[in-house]
């Protein structure tokens, strides 16, 4: 977790423990005062509304403005918003992806249930209490929006009259040649498997095992270390074999060993090996026997930065990527993602391989842990920017639907995406259900069958 993120967090914390003491307080009073059944009733319903209304872990104001800024080159088009149909100044040029920029403002029920715009037969949901500047993604729209057939609708929410389209064209980055960098098993498939799986020249790299927190294989009578180096093993079968549902054979397909939540520690000491934190391992030749080929890694196994800047300089080398779609360094916060980016950006520096482009993606976010918010299958709006981002190009092709069933399906295959439900987290659906109308996918339980498997996936263009 980044140290923004973490301080974000704990003032979360701080004003809801506050607030609990002060419900306490009154709760002691009415009771003594008034009722002691009252209170005990007033404790549950308040427990209730807390986990309908004000459970989700926001770490910004819903009525502050996103802060996009877009590269000088990109198109521009002024217009309005007028019975349902969008009015442009100007006519509309062959574009991939298209942003609405657009005011949201929440209406009373817009504090009780997630405030919608309906596109055309996409829906995009917003923070409880929305007001402010938003971006509506219209990518895979183009057609309709041309035609003047596109027509917008809302829900709990109000519409600003005045608007603003960024129209974006990119070459198709399925016809080049690409490499995902994954940190974890699964990164890849939440956040590319729409592209990987359309791509005839693609190589997927794993920087890690993934082996941190593997509390629910000690069921099986196994002690720490040892649930944690099953769990390492069953990740790393996944970051070798679910990539082949979308059509990536496994010798495309590397496994690195390296050890979760030790990317940081590794680059400030790049000498120093870093073993598990978990299963007591520091040897990350355990898990490359499935790999295509010797890597410089492979001569000693020690996991130090070192080995892995050269390790991604063979990669480079042997795969001779175009692109390289990574963790965007700025927007996810996971530790091992900013980890992720900068070391493949010095095995780009020091390496004999230069790709093209970059494609950065964001599996979490510092500011708002349900986005993509609203039901699976909707489409991906611009994810919350408090603090000014890099003026990025953007890229978000559309998934079909029989591609949005094979990501969840792949998904599903994925061990650590299978983690049962607390008690806790469970209840507090079931009470969104019946209370705010919020809905889950059936393919899991887990968030990311909603978050990522939906209309669009959504990447940042960066040339290098």
């Amino acid at each position: 977790m980044s140290s923004r993120k973490h301080k974000l967090m704990l003032q979360h914390r701080r004003g809801k423990r506050v607030a609990m003491l002060i419900a306490l307080i009154a709760l002691v009073v009415i009771g003594a005062v008034v009722s002691v059944w009252l209170a005990l009733l007033l404790a549950v319903l308040g427990w209730i509304a807390h986990e309908a209304w004000f459970a989700d872990h926001l770490f910004y104001r819903p009525q502050e403005d996103y802060r996009y800024e877009f590269p000088s080159d990109v198109l521009q088009f002024a217009g309005r918003i007028e019975h349902g149909r969008l009015q442009l100044i100007g006519d509309l040029p062959d574009a991939d992806t298209l942003f609405l920029e657009v005011h949201l403002s929440a209406t009373w029920f817009g504090r009780l249930f997630d405030p919608r715009v309906y596109i055309g037969t996409d829906r995009q949901d917003f923070e409880l209490g929305v007001s402010g500047r938003r971006y509506l993604n219209l990518s895979g729209q183009q057609e309709a929006l041309r035609a003047g057939s596109l027509r917008f609708d809302s829900r709990y929410c109000r519409l600003g009259d005045e608007v603003r389209l960024y129209a974006l064209r990119s070459p198709d980055y399925s016809q080049r040649r690409v490499l995902i960098i994954a940190p974890h098993a699964d990164d890849a498939e939440l956040a590319a498997f729409g592209l990987y799986s359309r791509t005839a020249e693609v190589a997927i790299v794993t920087l890690t095992q993934g082996e941190i927190g593997a509390d629910i294989y000690r069921r099986l009578g196994l002690d720490a270390a040892a649930a944690a180096k099953l769990k390492g093993r069953l990740r790393t079968w996944g970051s070798l074999a679910v990539p082949l549902w979308g059509g990536v054979l496994q010798q495309r397909c590397v496994q690195l060993g390296y050890y979760c939540l030790q990317l940081p520690a590794m680059e400030a000491e790049p000498d120093r090996p870093f073993g598990s934190k978990e299963s007591g391992e520091v040897d990350i030749r355990s898990v490359r026997g499935s790999n295509f080929a010797q890597l410089p890694g492979d001569a000693d196994g020690l996991p130090t930065w070192q080995n892995l800047q050269a390790d991604l300089c063979a990669l480079l080398a042997h795969f001779r990527p175009e692109v390289v779609v990574t963790p965007h360094p700025e927007l996810d916060p996971h530790a091992d993602h900013v980890a992720a980016t900068r070391a493949l950006c010095q095995a780009i520096e020091q390496g004999e391989w230069k790709p093209e482009t970059l494609l950065l993606y964001a599996n979490h976010l510092h500011d708002n842990d349900l986005w993509p918010m609203g039901p699976a299958g909707g489409g991906i709006a611009l994810p919350p920017a408090i603090e000014p981002l890099p003026a990025d190009r953007l890229w978000s092709p559309l998934l079909s639907a029989e591609i949005r069933l094979n990501k969840a399906m792949a998904l599903a295959m994925q061990h650590d995406l299978q983690v049962p439900l607390p008690f806790k987290k469970r209840l507090r659906r079931h009470i969104q259900r019946a209370l705010t109308g919020r809905r889950w996918p059936a393919t899991g339980d887990d968030e990311f069958f909603r978050k990522a498997v939906r209309r669009h996936e959504l990447f940042w263009v960066r040339d290098l």
